[in-house]
């Protein structure tokens, strides 16, 4: 399937399983895989349908989902060197959208062995679609995106609570939005410089570290001199807009207690 075919299944799918639920889940449509952590009907049929699409269209390639690894958590080991594989985040952003607000998308990114190719993220209620290709740039609603210009400290910087610490000079702290689909696009688009995670999942991470690759931006662990990729985890997740927001992250997670 080519990248806007593959678009279209997202907002198809989105259309019929994600949007018309929106504020209108029932209590027994909304479940906790482990405390505080929510899923609904819909995160499980959304997933369902855009996974058994991409199967019918490539056979030989290794599906996975979030709910899906939930239910199996051995669902990922091949991902990293699977010839071709499919991702999926059927809603990113659960509990925001199973509180009935707007900041929620379903995300794809397509792995081979490994390294993230194309990735997708549909901003449903907001009408607007996210495509990268590795070394093809990113378009947004079919406009490519440029890289944002050069950023001036402190750095907004979209964290977890953990990660602040005592504060810094050279960061300006905000919370994230609960939502990865969210978070992405705002640092691509210029809103905000930094983003820090404590999850590393690859369903949260690769389509929007794919995109944000292509606008010259990175993501490392903490703690470690590598970028991060499938399978690697650390104490968190540093996404920075260019090399001088990300040293000023690794800087700032040095000095946090263990």
């Amino acid at each position: 399937m080519d990248a806007d075919a593959i678009a279209q299944l997202l907002v198809e799918v989105a259309d019929e399983l994600i949007v018309p639920r929106l504020a209108r889940l029932r209590s027994d449509e909304i479940d906790q895989k482990r405390p505080g952590d929510l899923v609904t009907i819909a995160d499980r049929e959304a997933e369902a349908a855009i996974g058994d699409a991409l199967r019918r269209a490539r056979p030989d390639a290794l599906v996975v989902g979030e709910e899906g690894t939930f239910a199996d958590p051995h669902a990922l080991d091949g991902l990293a060197d699977a010839d071709v594989a499919f991702v999926i985040d059927p809603i990113d952003g659960t509990r925001n959208f199973a509180a009935g607000t707007p900041d929620f998308g379903v995300m794809l990114a397509e792995v081979h062995a490994g390294e993230p190719v194309r990735s997708w993220i549909w901003q449903a209620a907001h009408q607007v679609m996210y495509i990268g290709e590795r070394g093809a740039g990113v378009t947004r609603n079919g406009e490519r995106l440029a890289p944002a210009p050069d950023r001036e400290r402190p750095y907004a910087a979209a964290v977890h609570k953990r990660f602040r610490g005592g504060g810094d000079p050279d960061l300006a702290f905000e919370w994230t939005r609960g939502a990865c689909a969210v978070d992405y696009p705002r640092l691509m688009e210029g809103e905000v410089d930094a983003l820090v995670y404590p999850s590393q999942h690859p369903w949260d991470h690769l389509p929007g570290v794919l995109m944000l690759r292509e606008l010259g931006g990175e993501a490392a662990l903490d703690g470690a001199d590598r970028v991060w990729g499938v399978g690697q985890y650390g104490r968190f997740l540093l996404v920075g807009a260019d090399a001088d927001v990300l040293a000023v992250l690794q800087e700032h997670a040095a000095r946090l207690p263990s």
